[in-house]
């Protein structure tokens, strides 16, 4: 019994098909020269890719957003699709226009056509109700072309757009294999995860974290939640820690999540592990110190080695563990040490782990301990909105489509 009420690949009939593919292969680029820096995404996508080996695919994603220094063309993406897929790939530089329109048609059983950035069309950059996407031009022009829409874009399953939720309301529809792999992984921890369950948060982003911490742990998900990054500074301020100025200041326009934080300190104080010590930078070099000597004028860095210590016993003891956000800012020489060794610690595990976000999968890659893993996420806000309690509109719109046709096959 599956434990989601969308249909996928196996529920259809492809062979022929005309396939409108939402992927996620929105990826870390160069700034100079716009060269793919990971290419985990598009990689991720590959037994999509497969199954629809003899399908007239036509796959469509976003990179960036408008105002951004990546938000390029998908024509490097393009390129580099073809290694990791058996079809014939071709790339249109149009999304919608009557050139679009034209390729779409023209692609025969066994091929992929790359159209352009979605997001090249202000109608994507909307977050809307479906019933107003669905008048939107581009699904408009597009729907009446394709016989089924596959959303294999967990990553940004959380958003409602035309291409994620407009779609699927005229078209049959359902999730493909990285969809389901995501979803399943997820709903693992959300229904029965293995005993002890602990999970280590970081990064810089408050308002996306505090509400999974709120929610793992009012529902007894979690034994244990260990906080690094800026996630850290807040819980610590919660406990009535001192903190520097320039950590203070990282946490300033905060007082909503700092009075959630203090009032989940009071309601699950013991589960909930922050640092004993932190790194800063002192005179050019990695200098730790404990939680009650902070270094006035300086920003922590990282988390300090007591805690690291502390951190991988927990790891080392647990049977679930979730990681999602960097310790610290890793990109600084010397102080990638506590995400680092976080990682190697989960990597060398006999037990069910799981990392998400960017910057811990692209860190896992580049230290080839990527495979190591249970899982790992293509995603980082829609993994976090699921684990906080959220639906995602991008699957509910699956879910949608999977009612209206009944289960039967779409032929």
């Amino acid at each position: 019994m599956r434990p989601f009420d969308f249909l996928t690949l196996d529920d259809v009939e492809t062979s022929g098909k005309r396939v409108f593919l939402r992927v996620d292969i929105n990826v870390p680029l160069d700034p100079a020269t716009h060269q793919i820096l990971d290419d985990t995404r598009i990689r991720a996508i590959s037994s999509t890719l497969e199954e629809l080996a003899d399908a007239r695919v036509i796959l469509c994603s976003h990179q960036s957003r408008p105002g951004k220094d990546d938000f390029t063309s998908l024509e490097p993406h393009a390129n580099l699709l073809s290694r990791y897929c058996s079809q014939a790939v071709r790339f249109v530089d149009d999304v919608l226009g009557s050139h679009a329109r034209k390729e779409i048609s023209s692609v025969k059983p066994g091929e992929i056509l790359v159209l352009d950035n979605l997001r090249f069309c202000a109608e994507e950059n909307i977050d809307e109700k479906p019933e107003k996407l669905v008048k939107t031009l581009l699904v408009k022009r597009l729907a009446p072309l394709f016989d089924l829409y596959v959303n294999d874009a967990f990553a940004t399953a959380h958003r409602s757009q035309p291409s994620i939720t407009g779609l699927p309301e005229l078209l049959p529809s359902v999730a493909g294999r990285l969809m389901e792999k995501e979803m399943t992984a997820v709903t693992t921890l959300l229904l029965q995860p293995k005993r002890p369950c602990v999970y280590i948060l970081g990064g810089s982003k408050v308002e996306d974290k505090v509400p999974v911490i709120e929610s793992i742990l009012s529902k007894g998900k979690a034994d244990k939640v260990m906080l690094g990054g800026v996630p850290a500074k807040l819980f610590l301020k919660a406990q009535g820690r001192r903190l520097s100025p320039a950590d203070e200041k990282d946490l300033s326009g905060l007082g909503s999540f700092l009075d959630r934080a203090t009032a989940a300190v009071r309601r699950y104080g013991g589960r909930i592990e922050t640092p004993t010590d932190l790194a800063y930078e002192v005179e050019g070099k990695r200098t730790d110190r404990s939680v009650n000597g902070t270094v006035a004028g300086s920003s922590a860095l990282d988390i300090g080695s007591e805690t690291l210590d502390s951190y991988s016993k927990i790891v080392k003891g647990a049977a679930t563990t979730v990681a999602n956000g960097p310790l610290g800012v890793f990109e600084r020489n010397g102080f990638d040490l506590g995400t680092r060794s976080i990682l190697e610690s989960m990597a060398q595990c006999d037990s069910y782990t799981i990392i998400g976000g960017g910057h811990l999968v692209g860190l896992a890659s580049i230290l080839g301990i990527d495979e190591k893993f249970s899982h790992v996420s293509t995603a980082g806000g829609a993994m976090l909105s699921l684990l906080s309690g959220q639906t995602l509109p991008g699957v509910d719109a699956l879910v949608r489509a999977a009612a209206r046709t009944s289960g039967t096959k779409t032929h």
